[in-house]
């Protein structure tokens, strides 16, 4: 536990630092974080597009498709927002600067996801909570207390479960070293996937995200219970409350393959 407040504590410190340097220049800061935000837009204008050839998408409206994928961008914006910048790791590791982290006093895991903490990435989040206002307010959803209170888990544990396969990924990059695509095919890859029906897809497909790399409790089978729709596999409705012990389970996981990975770290020799 005094680890673990120290590299919360130092995280805030670095965070508050680069926070502090991005709002000394304040029209930049707010033209990159408009730049983000509509950037990430263009996803769901493709959708939009999409939409106005065809009424249903896999058996879904676009209300509904537009409740996915707001709920998955919010996830994964948070996510990315607070260690997406792991993912730079494999070059840390390529040209030695990863030595100068390890002989401070902090958390490794803790410098580098501070590191550079981009404030731009609120442009995501944003974009993510407006489609999913636009799809609350439209949607006919019979609300109760439990369904009120699945909203924001699902959104935390999503973006928690997407923080976990950021940072197994950044492990891996210390025996790969040049591997940030394969992470991204997971993370980036992972959120647009949840942003669509899982009827789309292959069941074999909706089997690995929900039984191997448990992206489907992002959103897919919490959502579902929300928007009333049958469960892909025919799996029982208490999973939609599952995301939560998911999540402190790929947590841990992520962190016993982190814990791995800076041991077997050897620096880049001479």
């Amino acid at each position: 536990m005094g680890t673990l407040r120290t590299g919360v504590r130092a995280y805030g410190l670095i965070a508050s630092m680069w926070i502090r340097s991005t709002m000394t220049y304040r029209a930049s800061f707010a033209m990159t974080a408009l730049g983000n935000f509509l950037a990430n837009g263009l996803d769901f204008v493709g959708i939009l597009l999409m939409f106005s050839h065809v009424d249903t998408l896999g058996g879904y409206t676009l209300p509904e498709v537009a409740f996915l994928y707001g709920t998955s961008a919010t996830a994964f914006g948070l996510a990315d927002l607070v260690v997406g910048t792991v993912n730079r790791l494999g070059s840390r590791v390529r040209d030695g600067t990863l030595d100068t982290l390890l002989v401070r006093p902090v958390p490794v895991l803790a410098q580098i996801a501070a590191d550079r903490f981009a404030l731009r990435r609120l442009g995501r989040i944003t974009q993510g909570l407006l489609v999913l206002g636009y799809a609350v307010t439209v949607l006919d959803i019979a609300w109760t207390p439990l369904k009120v209170l699945v909203l924001p888990m699902m959104i935390l544990s999503g973006a928690a479960i997407f923080a976990a396969v950021f940072v197994a990924g950044a492990a891996f990059q210390f025996w790969a070293q040049d591997a940030s695509e394969v992470q991204n095919s997971f993370t980036y890859g992972g959120t647009t996937l949840l942003q669509y029906p899982p009827s789309l897809f292959a069941k074999d497909l909706v089997r690995g995200v929900t039984f191997i790399l448990p992206l489907a409790f992002v959103n897919w089978l919490p959502a579902l219970y929300v928007l009333d729709r049958d469960y892909p596999l025919d799996l029982p409705v208490w999973l939609a409350f599952a995301s939560p012990l998911v999540a402190v389970v790929c947590c841990a996981l992520a962190g016993v393959a982190w814990r791995a990975g800076l041991r077997s770290y050897r620096s880049t020799g001479s």
